[in-house]
C-alpha cells in the first residue's frame, strides 16, 4: 500500500463492496489481477463488471493484454494515472429500499422504461438516468426518484454496451449530455450515446401479435429485406 499514489490510497479508503475490493486486494498484493483470476479465483463470471465496480469508487484502472494459462490473450488491470482519481464518487454505488423500488412503481407502473414491456416488479432494476460513471454522487441517492427509472435485465445490457462506447462516459463526464440522450429520457431525447440516431421499441405480446410478427418476418424474408427496413419503407408510403 505505502507504494500506491496517496490519492488513489485516500480514495481506496472509502471503499466497502466485497467485489470491488477483492479486485483493490488483489491487485496491492500482486501489482495486477488478469480476468482470468477474477474469474478462477473469486468467481466472478463476469470480470469486467468487476473491473467497472472499481472505477465506479473513482479509482482508476488500465487495462493491458497478457497471456493466460491457456495461451491466450486475456485482460489484466493495474491502478491507473492517480489525477484521474473522480473524487465525486464516494463509496460507490448504493444499495436501494424497497421503499424507494415502490415508490418507482408508483410513479411509472409496471413497465420498462425503454420498451414499454410491461413486467413483474421483480424483473425490473432500479437504473440511473445519467450514468454514476458520468455523475457519481450526483444522482447516486433516494432523494431525487426523477433521477432513476425502472428498465428490463435486457434493457439494461443495451443501455450499458452503448454507454460504455460513449465518448462522454469515456471522456467527457458532462451530465448534460446525459440528460439529452434516449437511455436517459426515451421519452424525449436528442440523440443516442452522441449519435445522431432516433429508436423505436415494438414489442409483440400474445397468440394474435406473435402471429402478426410471424407473417411479417415471412414478408421481409421473400423481400429479403431486414425487419426494420420494412417498417421504415412502410412508413414512408403512409407520408
Amino acid at each position: 500500500m505505502a507504494k500506491i499514489h496517496p490519492k488513489i490510497q485516500a480514495q481506496i479508503a472509502k471503499v466497502t463492496g466485497k467485489r470491488p475490493l477483492a479486485v483493490i486486494n488483489h491487485i496491492l498484493e500482486h501489482g495486477k489481477v488478469t480476468t482470468e483470476e477474477l474469474k478462477n479465483i473469486y468467481g466472478y463470471n463476469h470480470p469486467p463488471r468487476a473491473a467497472r465496480d472499481v472505477r465506479e469508487q473513482g479509482i482508476p484502472l488500465d487495462t493491458s493484454q497478457v497471456r493466460g494459462s491457456d495461451g491466450r490473450m486475456i485482460a489484466a488491470y493495474v491502478f491507473g494515472d492517480p489525477s484521474k482519481v473522480e473524487q465525486h464518487k464516494l463509496g460507490g454505488r448504493k444499495v436501494f429500499s424497497k421503499a424507494f423500488k415502490d415508490l418507482l412503481v408508483e410513479r411509472q407502473g409496471c413497465v420498462c422504461a425503454i420498451t414499454s414491456e410491461p413486467f413483474h416488479p421483480r424483473y425490473l432494476s432500479i437504473d440511473h438516468r445519467i450514468p454514476y460513471e458520468v455523475a457519481g454522487e450526483q444522482v447516486a441517492g433516494e432523494d431525487d426518484p426523477s433521477a432513476f427509472m425502472l428498465i428490463s435485465a435486457a434493457a439494461q445490457r443495451q443501455k450499458s454496451w452503448s454507454c460504455e462506447h460513449c465518448k462522454n462516459w469515456q471522456d467527457l463526464k458532462q451530465p448534460a449530455i446525459c440528460k439529452k440522450c434516449y437511455w436517459a429520457s426515451p421519452e424525449n431525447y436528442q440523440h443516442i450515446a452522441m449519435e445522431e440516431r432516433r429508436r423505436v421499441e415494438i414489442i409483440w405480446i400474445g397468440q394474435e401479435e406473435v402471429s402478426d410478427y410471424e407473417r411479417l418476418l415471412k414478408k421481409c424474408k421473400r423481400a429479403a429485406i431486414s425487419l426494420s427496413e420494412f417498417i421504415k419503407a412502410a412508413i414512408k408510403r403512409l407520408h
